[in-house]
């Protein structure tokens, strides 16, 4: 305890650690099973000082959820340059998504799979990520297709559908990546841009598929 006293970190520097060992063990324990002990002790810290900071097991949780949301959507949004092609742009876009969920995936484990199998309040900071992801995606579709169709009345509900579906399967997708072994985020990125971007890229220039008549 002593040790502990004596390190006299800054706050942001011990509420980064004690984030950070929160997120590496509710990622590989599951919430349920994590508990407030284990946390402390990988972050070299007391539990009381872990409640000084944080309330309670669930505001800890809700904290690392928010802080790895953010920090995904951050990472998708730095890795997307503007005057790229729509397909630059959505590639770029795909690589940033796998990339910070290969690097992080105990923070994705947070976000997909913890979060979302515990209900309230959890899961609604993840709704909000995303759907700040999906409306940003949306947004990107959305401006490659007025200018490939060089109509700007055309409407980002257009393609929210579009964006939708692309979002889930990078979720989907990064989930099995990281769980594959050998699989990397730039095989994982091009694998859903071959899957996606055909249709995309039609729908770009106004081919889209039309289910047949009965």
């Amino acid at each position: 305890m002593g040790a502990v006293k004596g390190k006299r970190m800054p706050r942001a520097v011990r509420e980064r650690q004690m984030m950070d060992a929160a997120v590496r063990t509710f990622g590989q324990r599951g919430y349920r099973a994590a508990s407030m002990d284990e946390i402390a002790e990988l972050a070299g810290v007391s539990k009381p000082l872990v409640y000084l900071y944080l309330n309670s097991k669930e505001e800890l949780f809700s904290a690392c959820i928010r802080r790895e949301a953010r920090a995904l959507v951050e990472a998708v949004r730095a890795g997307v340059e503007p005057g790229l092609p729509a397909d630059g742009q959505l590639w770029a876009g795909l690589r940033a998504f796998f990339t910070h969920t290969a690097e992080n995936p105990d923070g994705w484990a947070v976000l997909h799979r913890q979060a979302r199998s515990h209900g309230e309040p959890f899961i609604s900071e993840v709704v909000a990520m995303r759907d700040e992801i999906v409306a940003f995606v949306t947004g990107l579709i959305g401006a490659a297709a007025r200018e490939a169709h060089r109509d700007p009345a055309l409407v980002d509900r257009d393609v929210a559908g579009l964006a939708q579906a692309l979002v889930g399967a990078a979720e989907s997708l990064a989930g099995w990546a990281n769980d594959t072994p050998g699989v990397s985020a730039k095989e994982a990125a091009a694998t859903l841009m071959n899957f996606a971007w055909a249709g995309l890229e039609n729908l770009m220039h106004a081919r889209p598929w039309q289910p047949p008549e009965a």
